[in-house]
């Protein structure tokens, strides 16, 4: 009856049983990294992990993927546990380093994180991974000296790098504690105004810890008469991810430049190498015009694309302004070809004043380019033109064409 009751047994248990019992190392690694990753059940693939490593002890690849499940569990004393046991072993895997100091990483341990990845790329010079993590540390700790050579070395290996390409961006507003600059720009219309527009900007720019502030003094002559304008800008960090734009302006000059004008908005680093926009401005002439603007931007290789609006509502209607913007980076962050398009007046164009009327309640067309390049990374030159079709008056175009010089020195 005993061995009935046991072929029986063997009859209906037998695959599931013993196939379990003859499982190779790489196949519970298989096992667990289904069950972690499509079942989303950490505490099976910890199971199924620990078994696999009884099998094969020495298998690098399964203990930091132990040490990441623990991770992802917040069980940090244990993720830890397994990852020093790992650095005993003298283990120079780049993937070791990668899952350590992002576990550090993650839970604000900015020091840890960069002992970790030092040592890594003494073994893995050229790890993309290893240093990018680097350049994203070094950037939230504000040591952006260090994060701008992670990300040059990162986008020497691979100039085509997205994530290393919209982080550069980033460092080149912040790694130098100070920049002057001046602009001069140009405006000739055919129709319009008998006479050129001539508009010269001096800016000093100082990198504080809690973000950069801008002092901006502008001095134009339009409509045959002189005007000077002063502006206060800032971009405060909030987070990691979010930092303002905050700005403020005053002139004396009112027509050429608005008496006063004002400006806030909310700027989001997101995942995928996506940032977003939302925020106002306000220009003051005799009436408050009002303006709210939205942007999405995308890095993508050497590329950087982005869409940005302007609405200004009013009692009647609502008026729109469109303008898309692609860059192509050819080397550094202030090295790039840039094409834009779009309709309306935006509040920054230099031609702003005509906000005052009703102008920018008819049609306009905007398209222009700009090239930039710097020299000895300190000096930054740019040069940029844009040509408007305007209807200026009812069913009565002209045209504009905008040329301007610009120059930066950071120090």
């Amino acid at each position: 009856m005993k061995k009935c009751i046991f072929f029986l047994l063997l009859l209906f248990f037998p695959l599931s049983f013993f196939s379990q019992q003859n499982l190779s190392a790489d196949e519970l690694f298989l096992k667990a990294r289904t069950e972690a990753f499509e079942e989303k059940n950490y505490d099976a693939a910890i199971a199924t992990a620990k078994e696999a490593l009884e099998k094969a002890p020495e298998y690098t690849d399964i203990s930091v993927f132990l040490g990441r499940l623990y991770t992802w569990k917040k069980d940090l004393n244990s993720a830890r546990a397994v990852f020093e046991e790992l650095g005993e072993k003298n283990t120079k895997d780049e993937d070791y380093f990668l899952a350590y100091a992002s576990m550090e990483y993650w839970n604000d341990q900015n020091q840890k994180a960069l002992e970790i990845l030092n040592k890594g790329l003494e073994y893995n010079p050229e790890s993309k991974s290893l240093l990018l993590l680097k350049a994203k540390i070094d950037y939230n700790s504000s040591d952006y000296a260090e994060a701008e050579n992670s990300v040059n070395t990162l986008l020497r290996l691979d100039p085509k790098n997205t994530e290393a390409r919209a982080l550069l961006i980033k460092v080149n507003d912040l790694n130098a504690k100070n920049a002057i600059g001046i602009t001069y720009n140009i405006s000739h219309f055919d129709k319009q105004f008998d006479d050129n527009w001539h508009i010269v900007g001096l800016s000093y720019k100082r990198v504080t810890p809690i973000g950069s502030v801008i002092l901006k003094g502008n001095y134009a002559n339009k409509f045959g008469d002189n005007g000077t304008q002063l502006e206060l800008e800032a971009y405060p960090k909030l987070s990691k991810m979010f930092y303002l734009y905050v700005g403020a302006g005053y002139s004396n000059d009112v027509g050429i430049f608005p008496k006063y004008r004002t400006g806030v908005s909310l700027n989001a680093n997101l995942p995928k190498s996506y940032e977003a926009e939302i925020g106002y401005r306000q220009l003051y002439f005799s009436n408050n015009i009002w303006m709210y603007t939205a942007a999405v931007g995308k890095y993508y290789k050497n590329f950087w694309f982005n869409l940005r609006t302007y609405i200004t509502p009013d009692n009647e209607n609502i008026s729109h302004s469109y303008t898309g913007t692609v860059r192509y980076y050819t080397k550094g962050a202030s090295d790039y070809f840039a094409f834009q398009i779009g309709t309306g007046i935006s509040p920054e164009s230099y031609a702003s004043s005509l906000l005052e009327n009703e102008i920018y309640k008819l049609k306009t067309f905007k398209i222009g380019g700009e090239y930039n390049f710097s020299v000895k990374k300190t000096n930054l030159f740019s040069l940029s033109a844009m040509y408007y079709n305007t209807e200026y008056l009812p069913k009565t175009k002209g045209n504009q064409y905008d040329v301007t010089f610009g120059y930066t020195k950071k120090f």
